[in-house]
């Protein structure tokens, strides 16, 4: 197989899997580690990925990659991060669900659930959940973003500092070393903040990707979450800052 069939083959595998690794390409593709570096350069060079220690990964900067591409990526490890959170979410009470496509697995996982106030920036989280006949959904006002079903700006602040929430589940779109939540857009970034500050308890979900990833703009550091919700170990640095400030990380299976 020459590269220009390759290609588009490693577009789609970075897309599932969030990161393609030099040997697995290898051994997928049947070639050597040096031809899968010539690839992984050439896609890089072009724009299409960029190289991590390893392999590679979709790039994002600057702006974030589009919406049908991100719930693609890792979809099963971000599946099974939502089911895991969604078991320690109880019933009976006043629920806040952000933006992100693994929220959005979590709340797929919420439809059994009984007596819950759902508030939510996020048109796809209140179109899953409508089918929760157990609960009510009450949606934000704002801004809305065409692109994801995101509401933002001050009307969304507005609703949201209106409640008292004792549980928020958010997410973000890229993770440090250090233990800061990131993302692009600084709309977002004030949204999640004002949830943080009125939710009793807040909950992360972000899957192994986010770590390979970079942003501008830092949302908060883990020590304001009570919870991290994600699906590989962490470095142990960070696992050592968590039990500093008290946050828990589970693991999904």
């Amino acid at each position: 197989m020459v590269n220009n069939l390759r290609s588009p083959e490693i577009i789609k595998l970075a897309n599932q899997r969030g990161i393609v690794r030099v040997e697995e390409l290898a051994e997928f593709f049947s070639v050597s580690l040096q031809t899968i570096r010539k690839d992984l350069n050439k896609l890089c060079s072009d724009g299409q990925l960029e190289r991590v220690h390893g392999g590679a990964i979709i790039p994002s900067h600057i702006e974030n990659i589009k919406y049908e591409q991100r719930k693609s990526i890792n979809l099963l490890g971000k599946q099974s991060i939502g089911q895991e959170c969604a078991k320690e979410i109880p019933n009976d009470i006043c629920l806040f669900m952000g933006i992100g496509t693994s929220t959005e697995t979590a709340a797929k996982s919420l439809l059994s659930h009984k007596n819950l106030l759902i508030v939510t920036n996020n048109l796809n989280i209140a179109n899953i959940l409508k089918n929760n006949i157990q609960s009510k959904v009450v949606v934000t006002g704002g801004n809305l973003r065409k692109s994801d079903g995101a509401l933002i700006g001050q009307p969304t602040l507005e609703t949201i500092q209106n409640f008292k929430f004792d549980l928020a589940i958010i997410g973000c779109s890229a993770l440090d070393t250090e233990g800061n939540m990131l993302d692009f857009d600084t709309q977002e970034i004030l949204v999640n903040q004002s949830i943080i500050s009125q939710a009793e308890k807040t909950y992360l979900v972000a899957d192994h990707t986010k770590f390979l990833r970079r942003a501008p703009i830092k949302i908060a550091s883990l020590a304001t979450v009570d919870c991290f919700f994600t699906d590989n170990k962490l470095e142990q640095p960070l696992v050592e800052k968590c039990k500093l400030w008290s946050t828990e990380v589970r693991y999904s299976k």
